[in-house]
C-alpha cells in the first residue's frame, strides 16, 4: 500500500457498516448526492473517512454503527425478498416484526420459494456472507412434477452452462418419489438467480416447491413460517469471529422458546 492512501475506511463500508445500507446501495446513495461529509456534499464513492469526520446521510447524522447481529427467518411463499416492489406485491419487509431494527436480507428467495432467510443489520457481514469464497453450503428440499431417476441429475452434478450462465456443480440426492412428484434435496455453494429452478427445467422437470433448509452452518429446524430467530452473539463470535456485544443472558438455562424469537401477526390479506 502507498504512503500516501489516506487512513480510514471507504465511506460506502462506513455506510454499510452502520447498518443504513448495503455497500452497493451506499454507492448509489453517494452518486445520487445523498451523503455529506463535514459539510460537504460528495458524489463519488472513492473517499476514506475516520471516525474524526462527521457523515450525514439525507441531512442526518449518521449513527455509529451497531455491533453486527444476524436473525433466521421463515419466509413464507408469496413475499418478495426486496425493500419495495414496483408490481405493489408484499414484501418480507411488510411481514417482519415491528420492533426488529432495520436489517438487510443475506441473498434472495423468490417470490414462490420458501424456507430459511437469513438477516443482519450489517452491510459488511451481508456482502462476507454472500460471497461464493466464503464457502458456505445453501441447502434445500425441493419437490419436482416428474418421474426422474438418479441418472436424470447427472448434468446437475457435472455443472450445467444455461443462456451462457455457468452453474456450479450441485450435490443431488433423489429421496423419494410420490405420486406424480418427486422429492429431491439439493445443495449448492452459491446461489444464481432461479438457478435450481432452471436447472431442474433443463433436465425436464417443473419444481413446485422448494424450501432452503439450511444456509451454512445455520439451519431451519422447527422454526415455523412468519418466524423470526436471532442468533447469539457467542455463536456469531464462534462461527464468524466477529467482534458482537455481550449477552449477560446466554448462559441461563431457557425454558420458553428461544431470545429473539417472535410470532408476529399475519398480514391482512
Amino acid at each position: 500500500m502507498s504512503k500516501d492512501t489516506p487512513k480510514g475506511e471507504r465511506i460506502a463500508k462506513v455506510i454499510a457498516r452502520a447498518g443504513l445500507a448495503s455497500r452497493r446501495e451506499a454507492e448509489r446513495m453517494i452518486e445520487a448526492g445523498r451523503v455529506s461529509v463535514n459539510g460537504k456534499r460528495i458524489d463519488r464513492a472513492a473517499l476514506n473517512v475516520t471516525g474524526r469526520d462527521r457523515i450525514t446521510v439525507d441531512g442526518r447524522d449518521l449513527a455509529a454503527p451497531e455491533p453486527p447481529r444476524l436473525w433466521l427467518y421463515h419466509k413464507p411463499t408469496g413475499l418478495v425478498t426486496t425493500t419495495r416492489d414496483e408490481q405493489g406485491r408484499a414484501t418480507i419487509y411488510d411481514d417482519l416484526p415491528a420492533d426488529l431494527p432495520r436489517v438487510m436480507s443475506v441473498g434472495r428467495l423468490d417470490l414462490n420459494s420458501e424456507g430459511l432467510l437469513l438477516l443482519t443489520n450489517d452491510g459488511a457481514l451481508k456482502r462476507r456472507l454472500e460471497l461464493p469464497s466464503t464457502g458456505w453450503t445453501r441447502k434445500y428440499r425441493v419437490r419436482v412434477n416428474g418421474r426422474p431417476t438418479d441418472e436424470t441429475f447427472a448434468p446437475l452434478r457435472e455443472g450445467l452452462t444455461l443462456d451462457r450462465e455457468t452453474f456450479q456443480p450441485m450435490t443431488v440426492i433423489l429421496d423419494r418419489q410420490q405420486g406424480a412428484n418427486a422429492w429431491v434435496t439439493v445443495a449448492l455453494k452459491e446461489g444464481k438467480n432461479r438457478e435450481i429452478r432452471r436447472a431442474m427445467e433443463a433436465v425436464g422437470l417443473a419444481v413446485n416447491r422448494l424450501i432452503r433448509v439450511s444456509y451454512g452452518p445455520f439451519q431451519l429446524g422447527q422454526l415455523k413460517p412468519r418466524e423470526v430467530q436471532e442468533i447469539r452473539p457467542r455463536i456469531l463470535r464462534d462461527q464468524l469471529g466477529l467482534e458482537t456485544a455481550d449477552d449477560p443472558a446466554e448462559d441461563k438455562p431457557r425454558r420458553k422458546p428461544a431470545r429473539g424469537v417472535r410470532r408476529p401477526k399475519r398480514p391482512a390479506r
